[in-house]
């Protein structure tokens, strides 16, 4: 689908899961390479910057955003930002640009952000707002470590070995996704004081500010993830081992018990103490003088 949105004198197409037909025509009109055209009709793996005569050609990818969409996979934008143009290309509804389209359209407010230079500005405000939702997104797993947090220590610690493993891998699709966009923003920093000209160094830097201050939180919060495993751990294996314990203990207490019994048991023509008067209660009062003595020895070694 082509959608095609008009500022001033610079054009924002925005392509999504985009045709043969399609690519073709703004191929020509914008005069795009084959070799970039052709890459435009399905995802590429690996995020780069390209740049050209009359554009710069960038591919990122970006985490799934899981609380506004149901897919697991990253979702990849390709931006082709010329002086005047810029094409973004997607495979999938990504929210940032959805919105980032209805204020486009309100000519008002861009009037204001000096958008209109060229439109290396409009890719750093689409960048923003792809970060700012990505930092919204992270706040969902702030929320859920913290509630990790709260119920390991309210007696939850089992069932939390699996919240903490599904924030692991959120955390873990996050770090993979962000993982090359420094060396992209670098070479785009690079590539973009060339096209643009010194006058958009502060949007790159902040752009490449933006980055660090996402990769940062994900390193915050991968932290307290396994901080918080190590705590969950320490406490189920506290725990664990207290039920060890006490087995343990049962069956040092009750393995003399039934060997006293399995003696008196045995059939044979003399047993002492059997056949005399109360016998049975001495027998009785024999195992439980061993096992209060056993009790008191554990108890005296701290082991209880």
């Amino acid at each position: 689908m082509l959608t095609k949105y008009t500022h001033n004198n610079i054009t924002w197409i925005d392509l999504e899961s985009p045709t043969k037909d399609e690519v073709h025509k703004i191929m020509g009109e914008y005069s795009i390479y084959p070799v970039v055209a052709e890459e435009l009709l399905m995802p590429t793996m690996k995020p780069r910057v390209d740049i050209y005569d009359n554009y710069i050609y960038i591919i990122l990818h970006f985490p799934a955003f899981r609380h506004t969409h149901g897919s697991q996979q990253n979702q990849e934008v390709d931006f082709i930002v010329g002086k005047d143009f810029i094409i973004t290309t997607r495979y999938d509804t990504i929210d940032p640009l959805h919105k980032f389209s209805k204020v486009f359209e309100v000519n008002s407010i861009l009037d204001k952000s000096g958008i209109d230079k060229h439109a290396g500005y409009i890719f750093f405000f689409m960048i923003k707002k792809l970060y700012k939702a990505l930092e919204h997104e992270l706040e969902y797993i702030d929320d859920a470590l913290k509630t990790i947090e709260f119920d390991i220590f309210n007696g939850h610690e089992k069932e939390m070995v699996i919240s903490l493993s599904i924030v692991s891998k959120d955390l873990l699709n996050f770090k993979q996704a962000l993982r090359l966009h420094k060396d992209v923003l670098e070479s785009f920093e690079i590539a973009g004081l060339k096209f643009f000209g010194n006058l958009f160094l502060h949007e790159i830097k902040s752009i490449i500010g933006e980055y660090y201050r996402v990769n940062g939180t994900i390193s915050a919060h991968i932290d307290s993830m396994r901080e918080l495993r190590e705590t969950n751990n320490s406490i189920v294996s506290t725990k664990q081992n207290e039920v060890m314990k006490v087995l343990t203990i049962m069956a040092f207490v009750t393995f003399p018990l039934a060997l006293i019994a399995s003696i008196f048991g045995m059939n044979t023509d003399y047993l002492p103490i059997v056949g005399h008067t109360n016998d049975f209660w001495i027998v009785i009062s024999v195992m439980f003088i061993f096992t209060i003595s056993i009790l008191i020895l554990f108890k005296y070694k701290k082991w209880l």
